[in-house]
C-alpha cells in the first residue's frame, strides 16, 4: 500500500524532505511494509505532479538547475489539492505571521479532504491553532508540527508524548539561533551592528533580519507551545515581545562583570507568554553560545529537562518532519 505525499513549498526544507524520503525508503518498507511516494511538489511558481509518484532525485536536479520544480503552476492551488489524491500534505512554504498566507489555505484544504498534515510553517499555527486542531480532530486525521518549534530539537512530541501524564509547569528556551549567535558574538566584544552583519554574511540572518531580531520568530514559537503543550487558545499577538535591538555593548559588559550573559528567552506557562532578553548566569544551560536552540522543560515529576538541537537547516528540519511521518505510519498500522 502506498502513502501519497504532496510537498507544498519546495524550497530549502521541501528539498530536504525529498532527500530524506529517498534515503529512508528502505526503512519504511522494512518497518511498515509500505511505500511512500511524492505525487506532487510545488513552489511559488511551479508544480510537478504524477499520481504514480515522482523521482525525488529528478525533482532536486530540476529545482537546482532551473529554480523551478516543474511546469508553471495553476493559479488555484486549493482546487488542485481538492482534485488530487493524496494522504499527507507536507506544508513547508514560507511563514506569513500576519495572515498565515497560502500555507493556511493549503492546510485547511488538506484537512477538510481528510488528509494528514505535517507542517513547519509557523504562521498558520501561531494564528489559527485551535481552528486547525479542531478541524483535524473532526476529520479524524493528524496535524503534526514537530519542526515548527526548534527545528531538529525535539520539543513538541517530547512534551505531548514522552511527558504524557506529567504536569508541565513552564518551558523556557532559546528559540532563535540567529539572535543567540548575535548575542554570543557581542559577548566577545563585537557591537550589535557588526555581529548582525557577520550573521548575515554567514547565512544565519536574512537581509531583512527583523523577523529574528525583533523577537517575532521566537514569539510565534511561544504561541505554538502555549496552544500545543498547555492547551491554551492564544495567538502570536498575545505574546509580550521585546527583541534584541536595544541591547548595548555596555549592557553586555555589565552582565559579564556579574558573571552573566544576556540571552533572548521565550517563556510559556499556564499564565505567561513572553519573549525578552534576560540575564542568565554563566554555566546555566540557557547561557548557551552559538546558533543552537535550547529549551528547559520544568515538570512536576521529572523536574527540569534540558534539550538542544539545530533550529534550522535543510536536513535537520526535514528530520523533524520525517519523525512526524513515522508517527502517522505507526498510528495507521495500529
Amino acid at each position: 500500500m502506498t502513502l501519497k505525499i504532496v510537498i507544498s513549498g519546495f524550497g530549502t526544507v521541501g528539498q530536504g524532505v525529498a532527500e530524506v524520503l529517498e534515503r529512508k525508503q528502505d526503512f519504511i518498507k522494512r518497518r511498515f511494509h509500505r511505500q511512500v511516494r511524492i505525487v506532487a511538489a510545488f513552489d511559488s511558481r511551479s508544480l510537478a505532479h504524477d499520481d504514480g509518484g515522482l523521482d525525488p532525485e529528478l525533482l532536486l536536479e530540476r529545482k537546482s538547475s532551473s529554480g523551478m520544480v516543474g511546469d508553471p503552476r495553476p493559479s488555484d492551488m486549493c482546487r488542485f489539492l481538492r482534485e488530487t489524491e493524496f494522504d499527507v500534505l507536507v506544508e513547508v512554504s514560507p511563514t506569513n505571521i500576519e495572515t498565515g498566507g497560502d500555507g493556511l489555505l493549503f492546510i485547511r484544504e488538506a484537512l477538510n479532504k481528510g488528509a494528514h498534515v505535517i507542517t513547519v510553517n509557523k504562521g498558520p499555527l501561531a494564528l489559527h491553532f485551535r481552528e486547525l486542531n479542531d478541524l483535524a480532530k473532526k476529520k479524524k486525521v493528524q496535524l503534526r508540527f514537530e519542526g515548527a518549534v526548534g527545528g531538529a530539537m525535539p520539543i513538541i512530541n517530547l512534551c505531548k508524548e514522552n511527558f504524557m501524564g506529567e504536569r508541565i509547569l513552564t518551558i523556557q528556551g532559546i528559540l532563535n539561533g540567529t539572535c543567540n549567535f548575535i548575542l554570543s558574538r557581542m559577548d566577545k566584544g563585537l557591537p550589535f551592528g557588526q555581529a548582525l552583519k557577520e550573521a548575515q554574511e554567514l547565512g544565519y540572518a536574512e537581509s531583512d533580519p527583523s523577523y529574528d531580531i525583533d523577537g517575532i520568530d521566537s514569539a510565534s514559537k511561544v504561541a505554538i507551545l502555549a496552544n500545543a503543550v498547555f492547551d491554551r487558545d492564544v495567538t502570536f499577538s498575545d505574546v509580550s515581545v521585546t527583541g534584541i535591538t536595544a541591547i548595548t555593548e555596555d549592557a553586555i559588559a555589565l552582565a559579564g562583570d556579574q558573571n552573566m550573559v544576556i540571552r533572548l528567552i521565550g517563556e510559556v506557562s499556564p499564565d505567561k507568554l513572553e519573549v525578552a532578553p534576560r540575564l542568565i548566569p554563566k554555566g546555566h544551560p540557557l547561557s548557551l553560545s552559538g546558533t543552537l536552540n535550547m529549551a528547559q522543560i520544568n515538570t512536576d515529576l521529572a523536574g527540569p529537562i534540558t534539550i538542544s538541537g539545530r533550529g534550522a537547516g535543510r536536513i535537520e528540519t526535514a528530520s523533524a518532519i520525517f519523525s512526524d511521518l513515522v508517527a502517522i505510519l505507526e498510528a495507521e498500522r495500529q
